[in-house]
């Protein structure tokens, strides 16, 4: 080695390398001068800050593939996720994004990062819905977007399958609507999460455990949210949970508006929990209307009009015996008159007859009148019990007697008989 080479070689230390190194990659792709990557999210871990590994979109999976260690610092992540959940967008491992930010050099591990301060949302959404559409277009070929629709809804659903988080409001304005119903639905519970990472698991095994337990039909409620909060309703695995259900699923998720893909192969889906409590009842009110009260309006009306046809009959039927009544009282009155008339008559001309009778009579019997007999000279012997005496036979010598004459009894013995 010469003078001139050894005056021309410079020996760096580590921390100077790292120092060149570092100077040149932010002169290039620092802060000053951010840079748009596209990537496919290969694992991502958060705890204050997010942490991210990125692959090239579509490679190979293996060990040799260029990863990219991103980060974004909690004072720029609290925002930035907000904004992502406020519209519908969780980074989690498969999505490609594109992420906005610059280079930084960690010399202790000898690793280089990525500072993530922007994501390209618009992007993220855009693929978001292409997956949607994607997974939409799976089902319709599967002939899954209509096969819980096609099950029949039993005429009374009294039982109902819930699947919900109780407390929250959603849950409340559905249930409220059954109790205020006044009808005895039986409603069994199976408490899920209703957002987050975790919910479609629970959610298709809350769905599962209610379908073999055969209920009327299955509701699945969640009062409304962020697109990111309803995100859990697009999982395919609760899309397919409710198409190959055997129970009717119903569905009330979210607000006015709000369409998951759990609503379009649910068999009937409503704008909001309230609104799905009120079907329900009104599913229940109608089977009610037509089998119950219809009939029993028709019984009422078909029994006021037996009685009033026969309160009108019973009024008739009064009306014809009053007036009966008092026409045979009338005639019994005159009948009575008239009887009344012969009987005076009749009794007059009876008495008049008897009195006749009895004159004539007591003139005969005043002939045979025994005291003209005892004026004449008779008398009437008796003995003395009062027996009368006819013959000789009636007493004997010594009996006592009693000789009636017309002023007076003279009392007497008999002393003899002396036969004529």
């Amino acid at each position: 080695m010469n003078e001139d080479e050894s005056l021309e070689r410079v020996v760096l230390n580590v921390g100077e390398f790292y120092e060149l190194v570092t100077g040149h990659l932010e002169a290039a792709f620092g802060r000053r001068r951010p840079q748009w990557v596209r990537g496919e999210i290969a694992k991502v871990y958060e705890k204050s800050h997010l942490y991210l590994d990125l692959v090239d979109a579509g490679s190979a999976s293996d060990t040799r593939r260029p990863v990219l260690n991103a980060h974004c610092w909690a004072t720029a992540w609290g925002a930035l996720k907000r904004r992502l959940a406020a519209d519908g967008v969780t980074l989690a491992a498969g999505a490609v994004v594109n992420l906005r930010g610059y280079v930084d050099v960690y010399a202790p591990q000898g690793k280089i990062g990525f500072t993530i301060t922007e994501v390209d949302v618009e992007g993220l959404l855009g693929d978001l819905a292409k997956r949607r559409q994607e997974l939409i277009a799976r089902l319709e070929r599967e002939g899954l977007l209509t096969r819980n629709k096609e099950l029949p809804v039993p005429v009374v659903p009294l039982r109902v399958g819930l699947v919900a988080s109780p407390g929250t409001e959603g849950y409340r304005d559905f249930t409220g609507q059954l109790v205020r119903s006044g009808y005895a639905f039986d409603v069994a519970v199976v408490t899920t999460l209703v957002q987050g990472d975790g919910a479609p698991e629970q959610i298709v095994r809350a769905l599962e455990r209610l379908d073999a337990a055969h209920c009327d039909v299955i509701c699945v409620v969640r009062g409304g949210g962020s697109k990111g909060d309803l995100a859990c309703f697009d999982d395919e695995g609760v899309a397919r949970a409710i198409a190959l259900a055997q129970t009717p699923i119903f569905t009330g998720i979210g607000h006015t508006g709000d369409e998951s893909v759990a609503d379009l192969v649910a068999h009937t889906r409503a704008i909001t929990p309230t609104k799905l409590g009120e079907e329900l009842v009104l599913l229940v009110a109608q089977w009610h209307l037509r089998n119950v009260r219809q009939p029993a309006q028709a019984l009422e009306r078909f029994s006021n009009d037996l009685l009033e046809e026969a309160s009108e009959y019973l009024r008739e039927r009064r009306r014809t015996v009053v007036f009966a009544v008092r026409d045979r009282l009338r005639a019994e009155v005159r009948h009575l008159g008239t009887l009344r008339q012969r009987l005076v008559r009749e009794g007059r001309q009876l008495v008049e007859t008897e009195t006749k009778w009895l004159a004539s009579t007591r003139q005969l019997l005043s002939a045979y009148d025994p005291s003209r007999r005892l004026a004449q000279g008779w008398s009437i012997v008796t003995t003395r019990q009062g027996l009368l005496v006819r013959s000789l036979a009636d007493v004997d010598e010594g009996s006592e007697i009693d000789v009636r004459v017309s002023d007076g009894v003279v009392a007497g013995v008999v002393t003899r008989k002396v036969a004529p």
